[in-house]
């Protein structure tokens, strides 16, 4: 079974629906939680089947007060992730720490709480499987600058984009897929700074629940096939 390195930037933040697929496809996932006290990154060996860099509430990836502390190190980690040819995926400010580790940059922009929706650009991205729209919840704060190479697989409704492939295996997710109100409301809990209004983007959130949960089947299905999260079980069923 392969065991997914999971980056959690804070307290509030966590994998959410996402755990439930992959769980149902007998894929790990190990939290690595490198703010706590005795807390640190995983070596890149531990990375060797995946890694997972989550959102970071209002912490960002550009020069200022607000900068991730542990950066510099997650973006070596991700770099050489990248370089091994290893699934790596994104969300939030963990998709700033994918564009950046793979040669991008990013811009900076205040903490944003919204509850749009985002498209596909083609048909035949995330093999097939993406939504031609789908439920996009974005928490963060600085906009990603995509490297040379980069493809925009979806976009938000600002043209911006929400859902970007790196290579073969690197996925970058501007909302989080599989969010849960519970980690909106924690977040804004977790850290004095917040959105300035949050109760319409949480009753937003609750109302279209059942939309998000049905749109993510298809994208871990999409994900789980390009990032071969599954391929030798597949091979191994198909011997049998």
């Amino acid at each position: 079974m392969k065991t997914l390195a999971v980056v959690q930037h804070t307290s509030s933040e966590y994998l959410g629906l996402i755990e439930d697929h992959l769980e149902g496809r007998r894929i790990r996932f190990r939290y690595f939680r490198p703010f706590t006290a005795g807390g640190r990154l995983p070596e890149p060996a531990e990375t060797a089947d995946g890694l997972v860099l989550l959102g970071g509430g209002p912490w960002g990836a550009t020069p200022g007060a607000h900068r991730l502390p542990t950066l510099d190190a997650e973006l070596a980690l991700t770099a050489s992730a990248l370089a091994a040819a290893g699934p790596v995926i994104g969300i939030g400010l963990g998709a700033l720490i994918l564009a950046i580790a793979g040669g991008g940059a990013a811009a900076p922009s205040p903490l944003e709480f919204e509850v749009t929706s985002a498209r596909r650009t083609a048909a035949d991205v995330l093999a097939g499987f993406l939504p031609q729209q789908y439920p996009l919840v974005r928490y963060g704060r600085d906009q990603p600058i995509l490297p040379a190479g980069a493809r925009v697989l979806a976009v938000d409704e600002a043209a911006r984009p929400a859902l970007f492939q790196l290579g073969e295996r690197g996925f970058g997710f501007s909302g989080h897929p599989g969010i849960k109100s519970a980690i909106i409301e924690d977040l804004i809990m977790e850290f004095a700074e917040g959105p300035a209004e949050p109760a319409a983007g949480l009753e937003a959130l609750r109302a279209g629940r059942l939309a998000m949960e049905q749109a993510l089947v298809p994208i871990m299905t999409g994900l789980v096939q390009c990032t071969g999260l599954m391929a030798e079980l597949q091979a191994a069923a198909a011997t049998q």
